[in-house]
């Protein structure tokens, strides 16, 4: 009987594992400069940003050092009032 069990406790781990291994897969995936576009107005014109602003930049804050790596994207996330309103929000800038 004691066999079972810790075949069974071995499984259920395994299960967990994986479990935890895709969320983090799938979390990882979620890196998509657009939905940032609630801070666009911000992030040109200098305005204070929005409610659903900071919540964005907060979702996509493992993403930044990558949007920071990217030409294309550096420019917009590097900017003065980029920088502004990720401060704004309180999300730390990154230290890539």
């Amino acid at each position: 009987m004691k066999k079972f069990s810790f075949v069974a406790v071995a499984v259920m781990v395994a299960v967990v594992v994986l479990v935890a291994s895709e969320a983090q897969m799938a979390e990882a995936a979620t890196c998509n400069p657009t939905e940032l576009s609630p801070c666009l107005s911000s992030m040109t014109s200098g305005s204070p940003p929005s409610a659903a602003c900071c919540s964005k930049l907060k979702e996509q804050k493992p993403c930044l050092c990558g949007y920071l790596k990217n030409p294309n994207m550096k420019q917009y996330v590097n900017s003065p009032t980029a920088r502004k309103v990720v401060s704004s929000c309180g999300v730390p800038y990154p230290q890539c």
